[in-house]
């Protein structure tokens, strides 16, 4: 009886103080030191600090700053429109190529920003009008950028996988290989439904008349925009994947890399790097908290032994691995339609790890499953986060429930996809087992 009331207190009070709004770095923070002041004493509050310390000593969290200025760096170095000109010459005369296109353009801003808005911000403010302006499905549209926009967790680098390989101990880098076919796969995916929908229904995705298209060469041209964005992705990757660097050193090549193509473009300026350095700065700041809240979560976790007791109920869960598994995606599911992705991090890998490190589960194949997943959440009515940053960068005349429609048929798809690296997970290991 104890022990249920002990799992009740340690889990149901952060959710609810979640739920009232309160930020998740302060609401796992406040809560783990309540609990273990009115369970153990204030005495025991020590651990906290102790908890905090050692999340501050973990070295891979200092990728977390390179990588985010990375990311607003590129928002500032027209790098993004850039490749969007490119596709509109290639894809435009195809139909459903402007939204197969921009899908494939938010994969690329994926794997130079790690993070989960930045696609959905900048093809929202270029993509978009262009989208509504040749007459596709307006739902479609919009679905297909907020969901573009969620490749950013999942291809590498990313920074939703440095928290959970931080949290789950694994090694980061591994986890941004591991994270590459996935990635790839729900992108061809989400293009593959666009063209198949563009071929039973041309009208909602119509290709563009004949007199806007431009000749062979022009588009040949055009190809010159994507060399430096994929000299750049084989560069963060290719360093990793080859251990020449570590991915927190590789933030800084991405970093390096990043400013020197706006430099050489002329198009990155005094001004974007100063808004870069301070958005980077509040940022990695807020994430930094996030990081100290769920080290205080997961402090009380180990001392209230609700590892132990969780991990005894689930490694005799029903459908032994796979139950276990399938509960930790199912609970990540249901969470990401109400919490942020981070706070489904914190909460969940301290209780979900101990029973998996019990089995015979690799572990990087459970985390990935996990992250992709949690990141799920970011497309998932009613509180999808990249649903609300497509309202945030549209016109009054599109509501919420028309983001809502447009994003579901993509989450199904991501879901799909999710069931598919459950049944083979070599499409995860494959590439993590070659690097040794």
């Amino acid at each position: 009886m104890y022990e249920i009331f002990l799992i009740i207190l340690v889990v149901a009070i952060p959710l609810l103080i979640l739920f009232t709004g309160v930020p998740i770095a302060f609401a796992l923070s406040g809560a783990s030191a309540l609990i273990i002041a009115i369970l153990f004493g204030s005495d025991m509050l020590f651990m906290i600090i102790a908890a905090i310390s050692n999340q501050v000593l973990v070295d891979v969290y200092l990728a977390i700053p390179m990588f985010v200025l990375m990311a607003f760096l590129f928002q500032h170095s027209g790098i993004a429109a850039d490749l969007y000109i490119s596709m509109y010459m290639w894809m435009g005369g195809i139909r459903g190529g402007l939204a197969a296109g921009t899908v494939g353009i938010t994969t690329i801003i994926a794997a130079l920003s790690g993070v989960g808005g930045t696609g959905t911000v900048t093809m929202g403010i270029l993509a978009l009008p262009e989208l509504i302006k040749r007459k596709y499905c307006r739902k479609m549209s919009l679905g297909c950028i907020v969901a573009g926009g969620a490749l950013g967790p999942i291809i590498p680098p990313s920074i939703l996988m440095i928290i959970v390989g931080g949290y789950a101990q694994l090694s980061v880098g591994k986890m941004f290989i591991a994270g590459i076919f996935p990635g790839l796969i729900i992108s061809a995916s989400f293009i593959t439904y666009i063209f198949l929908r563009a071929l039973l229904n041309p009208k909602d995705g119509p290709a563009i008349s004949i007199d806007e298209r431009v000749s062979f060469k022009e588009k040949i041209i055009s190809l010159k925009f994507l060399i430096f964005p994929l000299l750049l992705i084989v560069a963060i990757l290719g360093v990793i994947y080859t251990g020449i660097c570590t991915p927190t050193e590789a933030a800084g090549v991405g970093v390096l890399g990043t400013a020197s193509i706006g430099f050489a473009q002329k198009k990155l300026k005094l001004k974007g790097i100063k808004e870069s350095l301070v958005a980077t700065t509040k940022v990695s700041s807020m994430v930094m908290w996030l990081i100290f809240g769920g080290a205080c979560y997961s402090s009380l976790i180990n001392i209230s032994g609700i590892a132990g007791l969780f991990s005894s109920f689930l490694s005799t869960f029903p459908f032994g691995n796979s139950g276990l598994l399938m509960l930790m995606i199912f609970t990540a599911l249901v969470l990401g339609m109400f919490i942020d992705p981070v706070a489904i991090c914190m909460l969940m890998i301290p209780i979900f790890m101990p029973a998996i490190k019990f089995t015979d589960i690799d572990p990087l194949w459970a985390m990935m499953l996990f992250t992709i997943a949690v990141v799920i959440g970011y497309i998932t009515p009613p509180f999808g986060m990249n649903l609300f940053i497509m309202r945030g960068v549209t016109s009054n005349d599109i509501s919420m429930r028309e983001i809502y429609a447009g994003t579901i048929p993509f989450a199904f798809i991501m879901m799909i996809c999710l069931i598919v690296l459950f049944i083979f997970p070599q499409i995860i290991l494959i590439l993590p087992e070659l690097t040794g």
